[in-house]
């Protein structure tokens, strides 16, 4: 395994977590956390609108809320507090944001940390019921896939916009 940037954070220490994934690629140029979270927003991966919408079908049967999805809304500034689509902003500083999404199913935290030209995601979960087992089964697969794909779909270096 990779290691971590120094500012990457999870939602428990790696034995306790149920689910961790970390990605990384190289920036082209220095960019902000925000900055990045925009560049990969910013190119929706077909299919997402529609998967989101299957996940909260299926998900609000067990009681669990809608997050509806990505909508690619540009943010110039963030803070704690804040929601980034359905993550609430937990930590928002120039080389690190820390997004979480809580339910009575899972608790996830996504770092989108930069450093060192380096854009990292880093995924952790805790899950808390039977349901977030089962949840996380099809969950694990394809969001190793979404991310490479997302990181791999952000815009060439002439296209950032920061």
């Amino acid at each position: 395994m990779a290691t971590l940037p120094p500012n990457a954070e999870l939602l428990a220490p790696r034995d306790r977590l149920n689910y961790f994934d970390a990605q990384s690629r190289s920036l082209p140029q220095d960019m902000t956390a925000l900055q990045a979270w925009n560049a990969l927003m910013a190119r929706p991966l077909p299919l997402m609108g529609l998967a989101f919408k299957i996940r909260d079908k299926v998900s609000s049967l067990f009681g669990v809320k809608q997050i509806g999805g990505f909508t690619g809304d540009r943010k110039d500034t963030v803070q704690t507090g804040d929601h980034l689509d359905f993550f609430l902003v937990e930590d928002a500083r120039p080389d690190r944001l820390l997004l979480t999404e809580r339910d009575r199913h899972l608790d996830v935290l996504t770092c989108v940390a930069v450093h060192n030209r380096r854009l990292w995601i880093v995924s952790s979960v805790v899950t808390h019921n039977l349901f977030g087992r089962a949840y996380m089964l099809p969950v694990a697969v394809a969001h190793r896939i979404i991310v490479r794909a997302m990181l791999n779909r952000m815009p060439a270096p002439d296209k950032f916009v920061t």
